[in-house]
């Protein structure tokens, strides 16, 4: 990596600004899944063993209203923290102001303390999220160095990120970070051939730029999902109900004749009359779905394509779902896929981010994957081969 690294810091003595991404899932206070803190935990320790002090910072959901701060408070993340570290973690419950400059003043070696969540600075305005100088000026002041941990949020120019490194003399990766650019960058810019892509996922717009950058470096690209249904449609295939984009269809056609047979589609699928678990379901070929019905997986003998295809695989970069993976009755195809990663030899295997990673983490192949992203949009953005606003602000070496 051609860019700082938290290894390169003298962190002892120092105020260590951490921009963390503990963006984590709640329901009613309660944190649905923790692994974004427990990813977290090697860049905050190092911080900590190397005698830094550790001032954590992150968002949390999507705050418009006063209703939102209540519901998306960072206070059970610092809790949940503190079990995880097995250390005292200090939490402040405002992000800017004297409170939050005492309990950093107050800081001594190996400290660590978290302020609350950064958008609570855009309930008056877009101050995080638009990333306003003077916020970001402020924040850097609080500390000596920072380390960008925040994969999640590398994709957007906010004050938390892009503000602090352009008021603070040195910017570096922590741990995360530099992981997340290593496994995906690396995919993509320099991968170990045979290189296969799978892609899911409801829309083509989502990935257009997706497509068209994995055209040029992969070796196949699989498409499953909800977009299947467009591409079908640009093959002149009936799709019955399945969900479409129609004004992607003549992409879509334009997709299949750059690719040159790189594209691969689903044979056949499952389809029901209804958008439902319990309706009543059958597999037919691509070919025959029926006027009424709809495809919400795909089916057995796409699986078998897809694993033929995979096999000898170098390098494999898996985002979205290849059916309606929240319904355990159209799970099957996202669960078989699942299956085919965790099992493949001799092969470098990336989840980038989003439904396909929660789908691989909830049912229980969380290990079997050589990387799984934390970052859905960011992960995308570097897949087209975006440069990163977190990521380019990062100090070069």
């Amino acid at each position: 990596m051609k860019k700082l690294i938290i290894t390169d810091l003298e962190l002892k003595g120092k105020k260590v600004l951490v921009r963390v991404d503990f963006n984590v899932p709640m329901k009613e206070g309660v944190i649905t899944n923790d692994n974004r803190i427990v990813q977290a935990l090697p860049t905050i320790k190092y911080v900590v063993d190397n005698g830094g002090k550790a001032i954590l910072f992150s968002h949390l959901g999507r705050v418009k209203t006063e209703e939102d701060k209540a519901k998306n408070s960072l206070a059970p993340v610092a809790k949940r923290l503190e079990e995880l570290l097995g250390k005292k973690v200090v939490f402040v419950p405002v992000t800017r102001g004297k409170e939050l400059e005492d309990a950093i003043n107050n800081m001594q070696n190996g400290d660590v303390v978290m302020f609350e969540n950064t958008r609570f600075e855009d309930i008056n305005g877009k101050k995080e999220s638009g990333n306003d100088p003077e916020l970001g000026k402020y924040w850097a002041s609080l500390g000596d160095v920072f380390v960008n941990d925040a994969f999640g949020t590398a994709h957007r120019a906010h004050a938390s990120n892009s503000g602090i490194s352009a008021n603070i003399k040195q910017t570096a990766a922590g741990f995360l970070m530099k992981k997340e650019v290593e496994f995906i960058g690396g995919a993509v810019d320099n991968p170990k051939h045979p290189f296969v892509a799978i892609l899911g996922g409801s829309k083509v717009s989502d990935k257009i730029g997706v497509i068209e950058n994995l055209l040029v470096k992969a070796d196949k690209v699989l498409i499953g999902g909800g977009m299947a249904y467009t591409f079908y449609k640009a093959q002149g295939l009936e799709i019955g109900k399945s969900i479409c984009e129609d004004d992607k269809v003549e992409l879509a056609k334009e997709l299949l004749k750059k690719a040159n047979g790189k594209i691969v589609l689903p044979v056949d699928n499952v389809v029901a009359k209804e958008f439902n678990n319990d309706s009543p379901s059958m597999v037919v070929p691509a070919n025959a779905i029926p006027a009424d019905y709809m495809g919400l997986d795909c089916g057995p003998a796409t699986i078998e394509l897809f694993k033929k295809e995979l096999k000898g695989a170098k390098t494999v970069v898996w985002n979205g779902p290849v059916g309606v993976f929240e319904m355990p009755n159209f799970a099957k195809g996202t669960k078989a896929v699942c299956e085919l990663l965790a099992n493949l030899e001799g092969a470098i295997t990336i989840i980038g981010g989003g439904d396909s990673a929660s789908a691989a983490i909830s049912m229980g192949y969380e290990s079997k994957f050589t990387h799984i992203s934390t970052g859905g949009g960011a992960s995308l953005e570097y897949l087209e081969g975006k440069v990163l606003p977190g990521v380019a602000a990062i100090t070069d070496k």
